[in-house]
This record gives structure tokens, sequence and C-alpha cells, in this order.
């Protein structure tokens, strides 16, 4: 009689534990799968910020593809999300990263349209100085949404600089570092474009080759 209550018992403990583990489970999938929509939906509202309404009827996020060009995007691998409309190429948003920044690197989100002109640029973080490098962000002032419409052409790729070193964008009192160095990505980045040409817009690719050493064919 004894033994057999030892036994209900365990079995009693043991659906518990079953059910507390799968309920545990259950929470856990459900939260990831939350955060996952949230991450989502975030980035598409950044992504409509930098693209023209209406210029597009797929979805970016989904047609996505990692190319691996460090010199001009910063990162061993760097997202590029491939905009289209009627199945023609719109535009490319990528995702680079500034290396040198004042307090580490900055992350940016650039997206350029099919004639090589910005679409409009974004931090999506940073460390930079609060009150000085922070400019950069689009709360704190509007530098940043100067690039929109500028091109390799526009300025010239030689005025692509902050004034203090003879090029045509703003520099920040007390923090030239923090400007110049998103200037100067963003300008690889618009290079990288111009030189990948088609490649980034292949519905089947999977990658998209480094950007060529200056000097060869």
């Amino acid at each position: 009689m004894k033994n057999r209550s030892i036994l209900l018992a365990g079995l009693v403990l043991g659906a518990f534990a079953i059910s507390g583990v799968s309920l545990v489970a259950m929470t856990h999938e459900a939260v990831d799968a939350r955060i996952a929509d949230n991450r989502y939906q975030a980035m598409k509202r950044k992504l409509e910020t930098i693209l023209p309404a209406g210029r597009s009827d797929n979805d970016p996020l989904s047609d996505r593809i990692q190319v691996h060009a460090r010199e001009r995007l910063g990162a061993d691998s760097t997202a590029v999300y491939r905009v289209r409309k009627a199945q023609e190429p719109v535009a490319v948003v990528l995702e680079p990263v500034v290396p040198d920044g004042y307090a580490g690197p900055i992350n940016l989100l650039v997206s350029v349209m099919r004639d090589g002109t910005l679409g409009g640029v974004r931090v999506v973080s940073h460390h930079e100085t609060p009150g000085l490098g922070d400019k950069i962000e689009e709360q704190k002032s509007g530098w940043i949404l100067g690039f929109e419409g500028k091109s390799l052409a526009n300025p010239p790729l030689e005025k692509w600089a902050v004034e203090r070193d003879g090029g045509v964008f703003d520099q920040f009192t007390g923090a030239t570092i923090t400007p110049r160095s998103v200037v100067n990505a963003v300008k690889n980045t618009l290079m990288y474009v111009q030189e990948q040409g088609d490649q980034l817009f292949a519905p089947k690719a999977t990658s998209a080759p480094a950007a060529k050493p200056e000097g060869q064919g």
C-alpha cells in the first residue's frame, strides 16, 4: 500500500513537471515570436523613412542577400535589401558599418535608388558623445537628412568630405571626427553599389562579390 502511494505521488509530480516544462517552452516560443515580429516591424518602419512612398510592391526584408566587402562597407558581412516594383529594380538598402567613429562603430541604414541617388541615411546605433557626436541622430538634429538626393556626381567625388577637409558637408562644433567618418562611409556605400550594378538585384543571388581592388579591371 505504501509503495503504491509513493508511486502515485511520483506519477503526479512527474505530470506536474512535464506540464511545467511544456508551459515554459510554449511561453518561450511565444516570446521569441513576438520579439522577432517587433524587430521586423521596427526595421520595416526604418526602411519606409528612407524609401519613396508607393515606389515598391515587394517586401525588401524578404528579398535580402549578404555581401562581403569590408573595405567599402566596414564589416565582413553586410545585409542588402532589394526594393522592386513589378519585379523591376527600384533601390537597394544596405546596412554598412562606420568602423572609425569617435567612440566606436556606427551602424547605418543607407538606401540607394536605381539611378545612384541616395533615398536617405539613418543611424541605427552608435556610442558617440551625447551633445556632440550624437547629432548624427535624426532626433537630435537634421544633419543626417542632408544626404537625401545626393550622389557620387552631386556633389563631385572630391567634395564628399566635411567642410574642414574641403568638402560640402557640415561638421559639428567640437566633433569633426563623427561626421567625417559618416560622410566617408556613405560615400563608400555609393561607390560599392555603383561598382556592383545589376548584380545586387539578381533574384537568385545568395551573395555579391567583394569590391574589386583599385587598379584591377
